[in-house]
């Protein structure tokens, strides 16, 4: 029922947005305002001895209102080998048709930046398709080092028995294993086969089509129509455990049972977002506990979620991470940022639905705190970032796209909208948000869509409420816009008062009350602490507390920048096990840039660095090599 349900919603949905208007996008060489790919059929095969995925990619097209004849499809490639390129209107009526690959202007001298741009674009594919024929077949094989792919080795894992792979197409990486229009303003359908060992489980961001098991190929469909980088895929020794009648969790077997006591909420959650704002319209929502070396804490690919293991604290005090994800399934995979500039769509919008969830499941006092230590993020980062980088509709021009993603579209566009549900209150902002998302859903849009429908729906209807918001300043402005509400909380205030009387000397480290205290009231303490401490008190607080050796990763990660800053010799084993562990960016980017501000941790890094290297995503590779400026 869920997946008929899913297929007549889609219907429409994709109609109308298969045949709207394209936007402009500086990061794809495509030309959807042309030819519009609608559709993606894979037949894949996984290669793990050669680090490569083969087979072919078939594509629907739909040639756009006013297409000239003649005019060839372009799609983006990044380090594709392409071996056969084919056109016809149907599968057994295919023909062999020319193709290009290379942008025309790769011979032409070029300056450095231009020269980057070209290396991040990649190749541009021109397929030259007769104008009567509606499918291209394009057989290829992907690089070993495609961005979008990391092959772990069977050490690498949990089990350390079998090999994993796994995905990562966000933002401009789906072009590095799959040859298609690479922009989030190009939605489409999918359907995969995947060829790989007998002993190994994939899965997608995609239904599982029932009733044609055959050991070693799995075959997938996704009936409603995503942008390009919410196309997943993993491939390694997986269970699977139920969590409710549309939820589960897949995992490493050594992980799985831990990971399904940690997601336990994960149909309470979705419950309540439904009440507040429609239908979850995807069917299933599972999730997949990957290894360490993923690079970010999580991935909203549609119907199933890619997490990183160090949300598993044991307590469920990190499921926030969940929550945010799961709202994707409405602000980003339902409604979805047109362009790269637009990012703030999908996260201020996923940010202010995901503390709306953790108010309503874990209640208000857990939501404010988590409030607070985002907007500490986000001021310290503005505090940082020239002002081109502090707006929300950024300019990201010859620039790449995870440039703009930083906490400014996660917690200044949370922000704005808390700002907007202040003015209007709650309940008329709650119905505006429901029709938002009624209204645009299976689309992808702009900005200025977001700003005419906001301007029609709801300032308008209050143009007191209205006259308090400074929309321009929000969007368009560096900075944060004054009279926003502030948000505060109590139980930091109790351990605010615990950290001074400990720093004061009225109460001994052992003697603090820190019964109790949540993963946020522990970062809370640490971050209320001055940025240099005497070795003492932190060997005091050590010895209290154990820090060194929790197996908290985001308690871990500030205890360590602690330990770096403060040249804490006791925690230097600790610190090199955790970056050689864990490839989690938000982890591994502070850590590494405190090392670098001396000489002597620069050193340091640069040898931890060589040595967890090989173990990282592409991703964030690419993401240290630029700060340590290595290799």
């Amino acid at each position: 029922m869920l997946a008929l349900i899913g297929f007549e919603q889609v219907a429409d949905a994709s109609q109308v947005n298969s045949s709207g208007p394209a936007v402009g996008d500086r990061h794809s060489h495509g030309n959807p305002d042309q030819i519009r790919v609608t559709r993606v059929e894979l037949d894949l095969t996984t290669d793990f001895e050669r680090k490569e995925l083969k087979g072919i990619a078939t594509l629907l097209l739909r040639r756009m209102p006013g297409c000239s004849p003649g005019t060839p499809l372009d799609l983006d490639t990044r380090e594709l080998t392409i071996e056969r390129v084919m056109a016809g209107p149907a599968d057994d009526a295919m023909k062999e048709v020319r193709f290009e690959l290379g942008d025309d202007r790769r011979g032409q001298s070029r300056s450095e930046a231009e020269a980057k741009m070209d290396r991040l674009l990649g190749a541009r594919l021109r397929v030259f398709v007769p104008e009567e024929e509606t499918r291209v077949r394009i057989t290829y094989r992907t690089a070993p080092t495609a961005s979008a792919l990391q092959w772990l080795d069977p050490p690498r894992t949990a089990g350390r028995q079998q090999p994993f792979l796994f995905t990562q197409s966000e933002a401009i990486h789906a072009r590095s294993w799959i040859p298609l229009q690479d922009s989030p303003g190009v939605r489409i359908t999918y359907g995969a086969t995947i060829r790989g060992p007998k002993n190994l489980r994939a899965v997608m961001s995609a239904d599982r089509l029932p009733g044609q098991e055959e050991p070693g190929v799995d075959r997938f469909e996704m009936p409603q129509p995503i942008p390009s980088y919410l196309i997943a895929l993993a491939v390694g020794d997986l269970g699977f455990r139920t969590l409710g009648p549309r939820t589960g969790v897949y995992a490493e077997p050594s992980v799985v049972a831990k990971a399904a006591s940690e997601f336990v909420d994960t149909e309470a959650m979705i419950k309540a977002v439904e009440a507040r704002y429609g239908p979850y319209r995807w069917g299933r929502y599972d999730l997949l506990v990957l290894p360490p070396s993923f690079p970010f804490g999580g991935m909203e690919n549609p119907k199933l979620t890619f997490a990183t293991p160090t949300i598993l604290a044991g307590d469920r005090s990190l499921v926030s991470l969940v929550a945010h994800e799961l709202a994707h399934s409405w602000s980003g995979n339902l409604v979805t940022n047109a362009t790269w500039r637009d990012f703030w769509l999908n996260e201020g919008f996923t940010v202010y639905l995901e503390r709306r969830i953790v108010e309503d499941v874990f209640g208000p006092d857990r939501a404010a705190m988590e409030a607070v230590l985002g907007l500490r993020e986000l001021r310290e980062e503005l505090a940082a970032f020239p002002p081109r980088d502090q707006v929300l509709h950024i300019d990201l021009t010859d620039r790449d796209p995870d440039d703009g993603m930083t906490r400014v579209p996660y917690e200044k566009g949370a922000l704005f909208l808390t700002t907007l549900e202040h003015a209007f209150g709650r309940e008329r902002f709650d119905a505006f948000l429901r029709a938002y998302f009624d209204h645009f859903a299976f689309q992808s849009i702009t900005t200025a869509d977001f700003e005419r429908y906001l301007q029609d729906q709801l300032l308008k209807t209050d143009p007191a409420a209205a006259a308090k918001i400074s929309v321009q300043a929000w969007l368009h402005e560096p900075g944060l816009p004054p009279g926003f509400p502030e948000p505060s909380s109590s139980r930091f205030a109790v351990v605010a008062a615990a950290a001074r009387d400990w720093l004061d000397g009225k109460t001994a480290a052992d003697r603090l009350s820190t019964q109790g205290w949540s993963t946020h009231e522990w970062l809370h303490f640490l971050q209320a602490l001055p940025l240099e401490l005497p070795s003492e008190k932190m060997a005091a607080l050590d010895q209290a507390f154990s820090l060194t050796a929790s197996g908290n990763a985001e308690i871990s990660q500030q205890w360590l920048l602690m330990a770096i800053r403060n040249h804490y010799a006791a925690a230097d084993s600790r610190l090199e096990e955790f970056l050689t562990s864990i490839g989690r960016r938000k982890f591994l980017m502070p850590l590494y840039g405190e090392l670098k501000k001396t000489a002597e941790g620069t050193a340091r890094a640069k040898a931890i660095y060589a040595k967890a290297r090989p173990f990282y995503h592409p991703i964030a590779v690419e993401s240290v090599d630029r700060l340590l400026g290595t290799h």
